[in-house]
């Protein structure tokens, strides 16, 4: 299972190799929303594309944190501020959702790379 980052949702309007990889993994059913990534996008969503936004998105199944998911949190704050690292709480938290279901994140956002050099997260790369 992928779960997919607000980050990839937003190059997908802009870059089809992007869009055609997502919208195959939604089609082989590969992909969840953690809700976090999902509330940041409805957090962008116009007010006139919300009903849309709410379509679009109802066959994405979304994943919610367990209490499971918090835990690794304290100690992976300290192992990145050991090596220098700061990272945002939603990116640990989609981070441990994802390691919990032993699925990857897919995301353009750097952070998320550093991250995986930390092993709190393993990543998924477009195929080649």
């Amino acid at each position: 299972m992928i779960l997919v980052d607000t980050s990839i949702w937003i190059a997908a309007r802009r870059q089809p190799r992007v869009a055609e990889t997502l919208q195959q993994l939604i089609e082989a059913d590969e992909v969840t929303l953690a809700l976090p990534v999902r509330l940041e996008l409805l957090a962008g969503t116009a007010p006139h594309q919300r009903a849309d936004f709410r379509r679009s998105f109802s066959a994405i199944p979304v994943m919610y944190p367990s209490d499971e998911a918090w835990q690794p949190l304290p100690e992976w704050i300290a192992r990145a501020t050991d090596a220098g690292e700061r990272f945002g709480l939603a990116d640990l938290l989609i981070s441990s959702m994802a390691n919990e279901i032993g699925g990857l994140v897919w995301s353009l956002d750097k952070d998320f790379e550093r991250m995986e050099k930390l092993q709190m997260v393993s990543l998924y790369s477009l195929p080649h």
